[in-house]
């Protein structure tokens, strides 16, 4: 399998993924050859990378961190709990809402099972799904990157439902902001961006009137855009008045953020998201908690075609927990010529060897579609 933009997309290749909306339903299916149309379908669904099926990329295969089935219901219970909110006509039932935080536990369960059942790297681009809300589906995913983070801190089991809920939970506020405002393509006024901010708020206010769910719970969607310099909000409070579980929730709400493809900015790879988070390691960002997703995430996804530092390229293959800016490589290009007999490169054993880019667009001379 091998990573490529859509815009690299030639007829007759070939999909190795399935592209699903959320409700289950393939759009467009894997192992047959692609069309004009399906290209301009995915383009148009502003999907970025899909992963494909060649000959260079034989062998190399790549596995999501959870099964898409898990994926998709934890989603639409995510959806069926927040809208419960946007539904009441005055103020949200606080006996649905038990209900809804019932079944989200029972999710987090889930999800923390299958997280715990794969002890490879956790890899963000296996799944492409198209989403009718970035909400639910941003909610899942910093749920899985909290977790993720949470075992690699060591956290108890109590600790890690809790967290889990206080992560799937988090932007529950935002369903009180108005539809107008939270879904405008544009750039938000001041006056905008002030109403968008009372989600932690409004989020807060939800959560501490539940007897299900604990105020800690609270906390992380009143905390997660606190910074520990002091310049989040809605509080602008420091360092260690910021709950630990919303220092966890706010590296993963950032990463996912900027991995996600939105309407006024398109997505970044996990190497380039994680170094917009290093920038701010220590002053806006816990340290610790950075150090801990780093070990847990893929920075360069199996099947990226990356750049090294001597010029030549090549192809992710396998992962090395630990150190995953240093993955295992194929390499089918040296000196500017494909390689007619590619070989493994360990970058965890050839320190003086760096990514320094990669190529989503790369077409091998060999394999062109004529």
């Amino acid at each position: 399998m091998r990573l490529i933009s859509t815009r690299a997309l030639k007829p007759g290749m070939v999909l190795a993924t399935t592209v699903y909306n959320m409700r289950g339903q393939a759009l467009i299916h894997d192992n047959v050859p692609i069309t004009e149309r399906m290209i301009y379908r995915l383009q148009e669904l502003s999907i970025q990378y899909v992963y494909i099926e060649d000959s260079l990329s034989s062998g190399i295969h790549v596995k999501g961190t959870v099964s898409s089935k898990v994926r998709q219901e934890a989603v639409q219970n995510i959806e069926m709990a927040f809208n419960q909110l946007s539904t009441s006509k005055e103020k949200p039932s606080l006996l649905m809402i038990e209900d809804s935080a019932t079944q989200l536990k029972q999710v987090i369960d889930v999800v923390l099972s299958e997280v715990k059942g794969n002890h490879d790297l956790l890899t963000i681009l296996t799944d492409v799904f198209t989403y009718d809300s970035y909400i639910f589906h941003h909610s899942f995913n910093v749920t899985l990157y909290t977790l993720s983070i949470g075992l690699e801190l060591k956290l108890s089991q109590k600790q890690l439902e809790q967290l889990g809920v206080g992560a799937i939970l988090h932007d529950i506020g935002k369903m009180l902001v108005p539809e107008e405002i939270l879904l405008k393509p544009g750039k938000l006024t001041e006056d905008e961006f002030c109403e968008i901010k009372k989600h932690s708020e409004h989020g807060f206010e939800i959560l501490r009137q539940l007897h299900s769910v604990s105020l800690i719970i609270a906390h992380c969607a009143y905390q997660h855009h606190e910074r520990l310099d002091g310049s989040g909000y809605p509080r602008g409070i420091k360092g260690e008045d910021i709950h630990p579980f919303a220092k966890i929730i706010a590296v993963a709400d950032v990463f996912d953020a900027m991995t996600s493809n939105r309407v006024y900015r398109k997505a970044m790879l996990p190497h380039q998201a994680l170094e917009v988070l290093y920038a701010g390691s220590g002053s806006l960002f816990d340290s610790q908690v950075i150090e801990a997703f780093r070990s847990s995430v893929a920075m360069y996804p199996n099947g990226m075609i990356v750049e090294l530092n001597d010029g030549r390229k090549g192809i992710v293959t396998d992962q090395n927990r630990g150190v995953t800016d240093r993955p295992v490589i194929r390499i089918i290009e040296e000196d500017g010529q494909e390689s007619d007999a590619p070989y493994p490169l360990d970058l965890s054993k050839e320190l003086d060897k760096v990514i320094t880019g990669f190529d989503p667009d790369y077409e091998p001379q060999s394999l062109k579609i004529k």
